[in-house]
């Protein structure tokens, strides 16, 4: 199974670049969680938080090509149930259109009826993104703060 999630982001490619790859920054849209690699081709990279037991996700990079592409192998581990889904496909790929870019995110190899929590998020991942780097504000949707602490358990 294949989703693909496609905005666009008033920004330059390397900017947007930056935001995918800059562990703090990617924490400010990216339910709190922030990621860590040294971004060459076959290394790994972990996403975590503070506030939560161990690492949330982790993969390998498999292509790095910044700033235009970046394909990872995506491992969530934040539940039981995203744990037993195994090993997935994100890339990011940003196309510069006049003063902004179109960022695709295509998360792919995912078995047929896979559990939406692995890619239900992406919109608001992706809004998240928009909203940082248009206003340099964060999104502050319930999701949004799942693990940043200032959301309030229903």
């Amino acid at each position: 199974m294949e989703k693909v999630f496609e905005i666009y982001i008033k920004t330059t490619p390397e900017r947007l670049w930056e935001a995918i790859t800059d562990g703090e920054m990617r924490r400010q849209y990216n339910f709190g969680m922030g990621v860590a690699s040294d971004w060459t081709p076959g290394s790994r990279y972990e996403m975590s938080h503070p506030a939560a037991n161990g690492v949330l996700g982790k993969g390998e990079n498999l292509e790095v090509d910044p700033p235009r592409r970046l394909v990872q192998s995506f491992n969530a581990l934040w539940s039981d149930d995203v744990r037993r889904e195994g090993t997935s496909r994100v890339t990011w790929e940003i196309e510069q259109v006049a003063d902004s870019c179109r960022l695709t995110v295509t998360h792919d190899e995912l078995r047929e009826d896979a559990n939406d929590e692995l890619y239900g998020g992406w919109p608001m991942i992706l809004s998240g993104l928009k909203t940082l780097l248009e206003t340099g504000e964060s999104l502050t949707t319930p999701g949004s703060l799942l693990y940043s602490g200032a959301s309030s358990a229903a």
